[in-house]
C-alpha cells in the first residue's frame, strides 16, 4: 500500500541489531566481501539505502516470508533485513515457509488479508506462488522477491542471484581442476526451483567441458535428507571421484556423508553457500569450491525495495547481486558469512 510521503533527510549510518539478539556493531562492506569483511557476530554495512518517506498512518509494516529458518543462508537474509527495518522505524514480520509451497502462499495469504504495506518472499515454488503475489499486487500491497526469481508482473522488485550462472561458474572451475574428465554426482533439491537452475547450469558446463554427470540425489533441501541421499550416492557408486551439492543443506549433508565414510581421499566436493562443514571441508583441501552469494546485501536490498515501493519512491525491478568462488586459498576471507 502506497503511504503519502516527505522525503527522508538523508541517509544514515544506523546500529545493526541482529534478528532476536543483541545490536552489532557494522563492518566492512558488503559489495566487497573478501577486502571488507566483518568481525564474528557483526554484520557488514549495506551498499545503498532506501530514500524512505514519513508515514502518516502509523509504522510501516512488511513481512517476510523466507523458505525456512533452519539454514544460515535464509538467517543471514533475515537478519539484514531485521536490521534495516529497525533502524527504518519498519515493523517487520518473518514467517517460516518451512520448505513447504503451500505453507508459504497461505502465509503471504495472511500477510495480505493482514494490511501490511509490502511483501518480501523467498520462493520455493516459483509458480506455484504467483497467484498469492497476484493477489497482494489486486490488493495494492508490492512484493519484492529476493534470490528466487518469480517471474510475474506482480513483482515489483527482484533482488538475487543468477543461479544457472553461479552453477556454470562452479561447474567452469570444476572443470579446470579435473582437466575435463571424470565423472560427477551431484546432491540436489529437486522440490527447488533455485537449485534446479543450479543443477543446469553446472550440468551444461560440465557435458560440454568433457565430464559426465552420474547419479543424481535429491536431497529435498533438507540437512538429514540430504546426509541420507549422499551416504547412498557414495555407497552406490565407490569409484565416484566428484559431488556438487546445489544449496546449503545439500552440502552439509554431503559433507557429513563423506566424512561418515571416510571418503575425503576419494572424492572432491564443490557446491553452494558457506557453513561451518563447509569451511573446514575446504581447509582440509577436500572441498575444492563453494559458491557464495552475499546474503546480507540480500535481505538489506529487498528490504529497501520493499520501503521505497510502500513510500511510492522509483525502485529498479531488477537488482542482481553478484556472486563469488571461495576456495581452499583465499576461505579466511569469507568466513564471516559464519556469524549468524
Amino acid at each position: 500500500m502506497n503511504r503519502s510521503l516527505a522525503l527522508a533527510a538523508g541517509a544514515c549510518l544506523f546500529a545493526l541489531a541482529a534478528c532476536d539478539s543483541a545490536p552489532a556493531p557494522s563492518a566492512g562492506p558488503a559489495a566487497a566481501p573478501a577486502s571488507g569483511s566483518s568481525a564474528s557476530g557483526s554484520l557488514p554495512e549495506p551498499s545503498a539505502q532506501p530514500v524512505g518517506c514519513t508515514p502518516t498512518d502509523g509504522p510501516m509494516k512488511v513481512g517476510l516470508v523466507t523458505i525456512n529458518l533452519q539454514a544460515l543462508f535464509f538467517n543471514q537474509i533475515n537478519r539484514a533485513a531485521q536490521a534495516m527495518a529497525d533502524d527504518q522505524g519498519v515493523q517487520l514480520q518473518i514467517i517460516s515457509g518451512n520448505d513447504d509451497s503451500v505453507t508459504q502462499a497461505n502465509a503471504i495469504d495472511t500477510l495480505v488479508a493482514s494490511g501490511v504495506d509490502a511483501i518480501i518472499v523467498d520462493a520455493i515454488d516459483t509458480e506455484g506462488i504467483k497467484p498469492s503475489v497476484q493477489a497482494a499486487d489486486a490488493a495494492g500491497i508490492p512484493v519484492v522477491a529476493v534470490d528466487a526469481i518469480v517471474d510475474d508482473p506482480a513483482v515489483k522488485a527482484q533482488v538475487g542471484t543468477a543461479n544457472a550462472d553461479g552453477g556454470a561458474a562452479m561447474g567452469k572451475a570444476l572443470l579446470e581442476q579435473s582437466g575435463g574428465q571424470g565423472e560427477v554426482g551431484i546432491v540436489g533439491a529437486l522440490n527447488s526451483t533455485i537449485q534446479l537452475e543450479r543443477q543446469k547450469g553446472f550440468e551444461d558446463t560440465v557435458t560440454g567441458g568433457g565430464m559426465t554427470v552420474g547419479t543424481v540425489v535429491d536431497g529435498k533441501n533438507v540437512q538429514e535428507t540430504a546426509q541420507s541421499a549422499a551416504e547412498n550416492l557414495l555407497t552406490g557408486n565407490p569409484g565416484l571421484e566428484y559431488v556438487y551439492a546445489t544449496g546449503e543443506p545439500a552440502l552439509i549433508g554431503l559433507a557429513a556423508a563423506v566424512r561418515g565414510q571416510g571418503a575425503q581421499d576419494r572424492v572432491d566436493v564443490v557446491g553452494w553457500d558457506l557453513s561451518d562443514p563447509a569451511v573446514q571441508g575446504l581447509r582440509d583441501g577436500w572441498i575444492t569450491g563453494v559458491v557464495q552469494q552475499q546474503t546480507f546485501e540480500f535481505g538489506y536490498r529487498a528490504m529497501a525495495a520493499a520501503i521505497d515501493l510502500s513510500c511510492g519512491n522509483p525502485v529498479e525491478r531488477d537488482q542482481p547481486v553478484p556472486t563469488e568462488i571461495v576456495t581452499p586459498d583465499n576461505v579466511d576471507d569469507f568466513t564471516f558469512y559464519l556469524a549468524g
